[in-house]
């Protein structure tokens, strides 16, 4: 059954939303007599998003006004002959309506017809909830239909605008013509008269008094009139304010806020936040109607001035004039955001990158006269008292160099933008700290703001927005914590929260999602915790034995047990044993995590209850649970010392020193008493792929002829336990008589950590322009220095 048939039989709420699609922008009447014709156009291959299709929405707007005209033609007999006029009209109307913008048609048919679809749907399934795509997707179609609505009660004001002056002209012609026959009155009552002229002096009184009194009746009628017309345009301008209001606010405050919040949540790994540029397009449509809404007010209030009548025209036409205004402001401050925010642990002198974007500046043409953007670092405290409307006294909290950008418009996209690329942090003036926070908890923002005008300088904008938070940062080795506050910040600040406040307590599970998003984009997999490394993760958390996952649902974690208390018997905090297994796995694991071949998450008892099940040279890989980004082999043997025991044997932890000297599955390769990854997978069908390959003769050989050595992983007695010539994954049997005491430590070589250099936290360069500038001029007035031959 075609769509328009089924649409037809919809009853009660959804035949009331299925009415609400249409409108002046596309009256229903259109679609009815051409359903067909609707149905068959190839709508949604039209990508409204490329400019190149223009063309072919062009066609289908052209073909359905002669579509409209066709049917009207078809149509004959005399109870038809106003539907005829109809439909010619309605064709006259949407050429006229789409003609500069047929894409907006396209759109408009795609919008109606997928709701068509949604609501036959549901009335078939009511009890089926929409899908968060349906959702989305009936999200925007209602924000579509609200701007097609706000441009045709747009155009229509503007319609009844002119036929107000038009009638304003006419009472002024009229007006004037009043005066003259005033003043031809006053001529004739003057006494300088001969009294033969007396008869025809009364004869002419007596007809221009007539005259004036018809234009009196005239003129009062029109007063009248305009009155009404005034009144009228007044309250469909109202009407126009309330709808636009909520619209703008629905885009604003809900859609532009999730935006940035999604944004925050990329900075835990989330998924990319996308959906910039059909905001921009909204707002541009808001600042288009908006800005077209305030000439007509100022036209309106010309009109006035021209002719002001008493009444509560001025009363309505002053509120209207701030409704719209504060509108307009509204829309410009808040379309002022950070494209791309600055790294939120930030370390001073270092190089970094930041883009701003005002979403409605190619509109209302801010690039004709382009803005500079500036950029400073403030503290927490200087944020609350910016938003509160303070005098901040333009104090930073730091120096930034290369911190002025000038925005600059993209004509292929339609974007205004301030692009930093090379700012520099050059020192942090700190502030005191409060009882056990240390200096990666204080949390500073970057603050960019501009000023410009629209209007030929009739309205001038002042316009600020706040990075997310930034933690600053002196040395690589505080980058652990930062993350930490950050991470937390990112997860559970609240919409319009005091900057920078968030809770000091959360739920054990609303944690568990943050670091669950963390770790799967830490090691860019799906493969994130599972139901027994949340487990394991609540018992080292909460120093509990409890397996149950239940158990930990109602816990609240504190920011203290996340990173500030040292684990139970450790030196480190929970977040920076976390941290450090992403580090090593996102460094060195990733490929062997994302195969399912570390288990990664379980300590000593439950490896040791999982292998002993398990045939001899078992093994499994698990994180270390005594060191930071530390990964153990955990393997089940008998027990040199005790025959016929078996025991779980696990090897000191690797770390990511290790792994730079030889791979995880190089030395898993060179270890024969491992045989099987737990449960039973044979090695090599697990690591085979990640071997170093060998030369044919089993040795690698430099270009420059020189053999290199070999580097080979041994566990002590366990490396003579098996015979080199047994063939791969055949049952081996140890020699006991002929073993020493095990050790559990391979040997391995190893670097001392390369030594980075640490700046102390007051430690900073004076740099300015000056500076620079001097520094310059002694370079160019130097001699050249003279080359040295080498010493080859």
């Amino acid at each position: 059954m075609a769509l328009w048939s089924q649409a037809q039989q919809l009853q009660g709420d959804y035949l009331r939303q299925m009415q609400s699609l249409y409108g002046q922008h596309f009256p229903i009447e259109v679609r009815h007599y051409v359903c067909q014709w609707v149905e068959q156009q190839r709508w949604d291959e039209v990508e409204v998003d490329n400019p190149q299709e223009e063309f072919r929405a062009k066609v289908l707007l052209d073909n359905l006004v002669q579509e409209l005209h066709r049917k009207a033609g078809q149509l004959v007999g005399d109870d038809v002959f106003v539907l005829k006029l109809k439909l010619d009209s309605y064709a006259t109307q949407l050429q006229t309506h789409y003609e500069h913008t047929p894409m907006e048609l396209v759109k408009t048919v795609k919008q109606i017809l997928f709701h068509e679809q949604r609501l036959v749907r549901e009335s078939a399934n009511p009890g089926t909830p929409l899908s968060p795509v349906d959702s989305m997707s009936q999200k925007q179609a209602q924000i579509t239909a609200t701007f097609e609505e706000l441009r045709a009660m747009t155009n229509e004001t503007d319609t009844d605008l002119r036929m107000l002056q038009q009638s304003q002209e006419y009472f002024i012609i009229h007006y004037q013509e009043s005066l003259r026959i005033q003043g031809q009155l006053h001529q004739l009552s003057q006494p300088a008269r001969p009294p033969q002229d007396q008869s025809s002096v009364q004869s002419m009184q007596q007809s221009l008094q007539q005259r004036r009194v018809n234009m009196d009746s005239i003129l009062q009628q029109e007063a009248q009139q305009l009155q009404k017309l005034r009144l009228a345009l007044a309250e469909k301008h109202k009407k126009t304010f309330q709808l636009l209001t909520k619209l703008q606010t629905t885009i604003l405050d809900d859609e532009l806020i999730q935006w940035k919040r999604r944004q925050q949540l990329a900075g835990n790994g989330g998924p990319s936040e996308g959906g910039l540029d059909c905001l921009q397009g909204w707002c541009e449509k808001l600042a288009e109607i908006v800005w077209q809404n305030r000439q007509q007010i100022k036209r309106v209030e010309l009109h006035l001035q021209q002719l002001p009548i008493m009444g509560q025209c001025q009363e309505i036409l002053t509120e209207l004039n701030s409704t719209i205004t504060a509108l307009l402001s509204a829309l410009v401050t808040s379309t002022f955001i950070i494209e791309k925010q600055p790294p939120q642990v930030l370390k001073t002198q270092t190089k970094f990158a930041a883009t701003v974007r005002l979403l409605v500046g190619g509109k209302l043409n801010v690039h004709m006269n382009p803005p500079q953007v500036v950029a400073t670092i403030i503290s927490e405290q200087q944020a609350k008292a910016l938003l509160k409307n303070e005098n901040t006294r333009n104090e930073s909290s730091g120096d930034i160099l290369n911190n002025c950008s000038v925005m600059e418009f993209q004509q292929a996209t339609g974007t205004l933008t301030a692009n930093f690329r090379n700012m520099s942090l050059k020192k942090i003036k700190r502030s005191d700290r409060r009882g056990a926070e240390s200096v990666t908890e204080e949390k500073f923002t970057i603050l960019f703001q501009s000023h410009f005008s629209i209007g030929g300088n009739e309205l001038v904008f002042q316009v600020r927005t706040l990075s997310l938070p930034v933690v600053v940062i002196v040395h690589g080795s505080q980058d652990n914590n930062a993350t930490a506050t950050v991470l937390w910040d990112n997860a559970f600040a609240e919409p319009g929260r005091v900057p920078f406040q968030v809770p000091d307590k959360v739920a054990w599970p609303q944690l568990v999602d943050a670091l669950n998003m963390k770790l799967k984009a830490s090691v860019e997999s799906q493969r994130g915790l599972s139901e027994e490394n949340i487990v394991f993760l609540a018992q080292k958390a909460f120093n509990s034995t409890s397996t149950h996952a239940d158990d930990y649902c109602n816990l609240t974690i504190s920011w203290a047990q996340f990173n500030r208390e040292s684990l139970q018997g450790r030196n480190f905090t929970f977040w920076q044993w976390f941290d450090g297994v992403m580090e090593l796995t996102k460094k060195h694991l990733k490929q062997h995590w994302n195969d399912g071949a570390i288990l990664g998450f379980a300590n000593k008892q439950q490896a040791q209850d999982m292998l002993l099940s398990k045939p001899n040279g078992t093994f499994l890989l698990r994180y270390s649970d005594s060191e930071i980004g530390g990964i153990t082999i955990a393997w089940v043997a008998d027990n040199p010392t005790n025959r016929g025991e078996r025991l779980v044997w696990n090897l000191m932890p690797y770390t990511a020193k290790d792994f730079s000297i030889r791979s995880l599955a190089d030395r898993i390769s060179d270890l024969s008493h491992l045989q099987f990854l737990y449960p039973d997978r044979p090695k090599d069908d697990a690591f085979s792929k990640y071997y170093t390959p060998l030369m044919p003769n089993g040795r690698e050989v430099n270009d420059d002829g020189y053999v290199k050595p070999e580097i080979k992983q041994v566990v002590p007695d366990f490396a003579t336990a098996y015979s080199d010539s047994s063939a791969p994954n055949t049952p081996y049997t140890l020699d006991h008589s002929s073993m020493s005491p095990v050790s559990t430590q391979a040997t391995f070589a190893t670097y001392a950590p390369s030594g980075e250099m640490m700046l102390e936290p007051d430690t900073d360069f004076d740099l300015d322009s000056m500076d620079v500038a001097r520094h310059m001029e002694e370079l160019l007035n130097r001699p050249v220095l003279p080359q040295w031959p080498s010493q080859g």
